[in-house]
């Protein structure tokens, strides 16, 4: 594994739509590995491919200890409305206020190839949004209102 750069707020790259992933081949799954150690080393919750430099739909999301990794994902249902707070890697020193489904289900595949689907609520369904947004190029300040410096928000 190792660590890649975060692409950063400005870089077009962050506003394209991902390109399918048509075979899960070994730099796919070293991909996904450095993205898992990026997100890790950065403190997020969630990494895209666009976030790393790969116009790729993948992204991983880790939340109360549940690791999801997600390949060609589609969103299949969602339900209710929840707003919170949210910051970015690729959009560092910044926080928002975004509105997201209460509930997400989503389909994809795994690591493996097998279609998997998964549900989440609460925070778990803000974070599968967030990182589903990056593969279709939005970015959540797109989303946010009372979008403000995160330093603030820590010193409140």
């Amino acid at each position: 594994m190792a660590l890649r750069n975060i692409v950063i707020e400005g870089d077009e790259i962050l506003t394209k739509r991902s390109k399918e992933v048509t075979e899960i081949n070994d730099r796919i799954l070293m991909i996904l590995d450095d993205m898992l150690e990026t997100m890790r080393e950065n403190n997020g919750l969630g990494i895209a491919a666009p976030q790393v430099g790969i116009l790729r739909r993948m992204f991983i999301v880790e939340v109360e200890d549940q690791l999801i990794e997600m390949i060609n994902p589609e969103i299949i249902e969602v339900n209710g409305v929840q707003q919170g707070e949210e910051g970015c890697l690729s959009v560092p020193g910044l926080v928002g206020t975004v509105e997201r489904p209460e509930y997400v289900k989503m389909s994809g595949l795994n690591r493996k190839g097998e279609k998997v689907e998964i549900e989440g609520s609460g925070l778990l369904a803000v974070a599968l949004s967030h990182e589903f947004d990056h593969l279709e190029g939005v970015l959540f300040t797109e989303k946010a209102t009372e979008i403000r410096d995160a330093i603030e928000e820590s010193e409140e």
